[in-house]
């Protein structure tokens, strides 16, 4: 069961366009920085662990094709590139540790030369995905011990095989409950404005014939109140010191439901989406998307002409909210501001 998001193919990033689904499956073929980029800001590819691998990626494809011949030249391409990657989405830290990860290796074997140096951020690039797919199935092992054999679960957005190298953060102790033969009923909020749960998370989950059904936003709280709903889980973008952890928008009003009807609420996320430079959600830098993207719907305008919009595409939910957090090492629960330090470790 996995889902080949992003894969590096013959000297090219091969990703899935996610902007397509669920009407057509199309694999985009990326090699150049701009390229990228724009598949980054325009969600072809989207999910934290995934643009982090695209990035990676996406930078090694790039410097595989860099005419520079001494190492320096070569290094500084690599910087310049990363730093211009980096600028396309501002809040999920993956991308980020991803780049930060690849200039790092750049460095540390500059002496190699410049043909070696490109072998190199292949090779990176591709452990990186590998990594997070390992990641992925431990996080799915981890979490699956807390679903039970008939359990309903609600799920806000897309954090499956589409948003990490295949298997998914909070999709995959879904997966793998599944794998185990678990009877287990999922819920999908459709998450407006761009519908990612609707579009994403039921086209996953159809793909991996796990029993799925769609709700609109504004039916959670009804569907937790006929008790539908037993667990919700989630993934996270960012995560602060103190558990205070960004995720799509919409993510904190379900937390609230959810403490609200008494229902556990989980966050499944890999060890790089932790930022203990940040003591608390407050510094989360939240990006904002085009207004278009709210007072449009399909293609055709649902708001008058020239209506103020305002678009956040991420809301932070406070830690105090978060039952427990699902991750590659186990389950963390609070008190979260010593046990994230221990994790870190």
């Amino acid at each position: 069961m996995e889902i080949k998001t992003v894969e590096w193919k013959d000297g090219k990033v091969a990703i899935i366009d996610q902007t397509l689904l669920p009407g057509e499956y199309r694999i985009v073929e990326i090699d150049t920085r701009e390229g990228m980029w724009e598949a980054i800001k325009s969600l072809r590819v989207r999910g934290a662990p995934a643009i982090g691998i695209a990035a990676a990626m996406g930078l090694a494809a790039v410097m595989a094709r860099s005419r520079q011949t001494e190492s320096a030249g070569f290094l500084d391409e690599v910087e310049e590139t990363a730093d211009y990657l980096a600028t396309s989405r501002p809040t999920a830290v993956n991308l980020f540790w991803a780049l930060g990860r690849m200039k790092r290796i750049a460095r540390e074997h500059a002496s190699a030369g410049v043909t070696a140096l490109k072998d190199i951020l292949i090779g990176e690039a591709q452990a990186i995905r590998e990594e997070d797919l390992e990641m992925s199935r431990a996080m799915g092992r981890a979490g699956a011990d807390l679903i039970r054999d008939g359990d309903g679960i609600l799920t806000h957005c897309n954090a499956g095989g589409l948003a990490t190298s295949g298997y998914g953060t909070a999709l995959a102790p879904i997966y793998t409950a599944h794998e185990q033969g678990k009877r287990i009923a999922v819920y999908s909020d459709e998450t407006r404005p761009l519908l990612q749960g609707a579009r994403l998370t039921l086209w996953e989950l159809d793909h991996m014939g796990v029993d799925a059904t769609m709700i609109c936003d504004n039916m959670a709280a009804q569907v937790m109140k006929e008790g539908r709903i037993d667990l919700v889980i989630t993934g996270a973008d960012r995560v602060a010191a103190n558990g205070d952890a960004a995720n799509k928008i919409g993510t904190y009003g379900v937390a609230l439901l959810a403490r609200a009807h008494g229902i556990p609420f989980y966050m499944a996320w890999p060890s790089t989406t932790l930022d203990l430079s940040l003591p608390d959600g407050s510094g989360i830098p939240i990006e904002e998307r085009s207004s278009e993207e709210l007072t449009s719907f399909g293609g055709k305008k649902i708001a008058p002409e020239g209506i103020a919009a305002y678009c956040p595409a991420f809301d932070v939910t406070p830690h105090g909210l978060v039952t427990a957090f699902i991750t590659e090492r186990g389950v963390i629960r609070p008190p979260f501001a010593e046990t994230l330090r221990q994790f870190a470790r």
